[in-house]
């Protein structure tokens, strides 16, 4: 990965359209709508997260606002993501209801949730979205390389970001290659494998030697492959805990030994199995 394409900091990327995303992103996916999420995202931005992912599908996007609006932050200082359910017909209708329940006037990324009914079927809708002012960037999630091919194949506005399942043990080598010659951002839903990933010995091992916790490893081997990166917790501590993760780094041979995890034998593919 370019040098450029990293702020000056090193805590967000460039995006080809010229935005600016953090590269440390609180997650609320199967976070209830009420209190449990609004906590979460309110320690988040204490914290010091200053990018927040929800969804349309994930029935939470009024929490999020309201957790927003009343940190005291300005909205211009917090990257705020939602997804298109495309189950749903038009991603731009639908983006209006999202800005009403987060109580926003325009997300900073709005994401094609997954390729149901075809990869290029809810694009027209999505580069509306981003025409009208109500998304400043559009992408995708759950692609495939051939699926991101499709869309550049018709797409006025490219993705600038696919949102997929990545870690040292879904190290999708091909996907994320692939996307960066095409100017893609990569984005890692499930870093922590739902909690999985935390008892294997070798993130363990890694992480007591650098005196971490294991999830700061894992976070951290994404940060340096130039991943956004998209930790889950509901937990103040852990929240908090994993935003430790720019102020140490994995040596080459750490690297080397978590790449060493992959159980997808480096595909392009962006699922195993597909649930749509």
């Amino acid at each position: 990965m370019a040098a450029a394409e990293l702020t000056d900091d090193g805590r967000a990327r460039v995006l080809t359209d010229g935005n600016q995303i953090p590269l440390l992103a609180l997650g609320v996916w199967q976070v209830p709508d009420g209190p449990e999420c609004e906590d979460a995202v309110r320690w988040a931005l204490e914290a010091g997260y200053r990018h927040i992912d929800t969804a349309q599908s994930y029935g939470n996007e009024g929490s999020v606002g309201r957790a927003l609006r009343d940190s005291g932050l300005s909205r211009q200082d917090v990257f705020l993501t939602t997804k298109f359910h495309p189950g749903r017909r038009d991603p731009a209708a639908e983006l209006q209801r999202s800005l009403e329940l987060l109580g926003v006037e325009s997300v900073d990324l709005y994401i094609v949730h997954w390729p149901q009914g075809g990869p290029t079927r809810a694009w027209e809708g999505m580069q509306r979205a981003r025409d009208s002012g109500h998304a400043r960037s559009i992408g995708v999630s759950n692609f495939g390389v051939s699926d991101i091919e499709a869309v550049l194949g018709v797409a006025d506005a490219p993705p600038v970001i696919n949102q997929v399942q990545f870690s040292p043990f879904e190290f999708r080598r091909g996907l994320l290659e692939s996307c960066e010659r095409r100017g893609v951002v990569l984005e890692a839903y499930s870093p922590l494998g739902t909690g999985r990933h935390l008892g294997d010995r070798q993130v363990a091992g890694i992480a007591e030697h650098l005196g971490r916790t294991p999830a700061q490893v894992l976070i951290r081997w994404s940060l340096q492959r130039g991943l956004v990166v998209l930790p889950k917790s509901t937990h103040r501590e852990r929240i908090e805990e994993n935003a430790q993760v720019f102020d140490f780094e994995l040596s080459d041979e750490d690297m080397t030994a978590l790449d060493g995890l992959d159980r997808t034998g480096a595909t392009d593919r962006a699922l195993e199995r597909p649930w749509w």
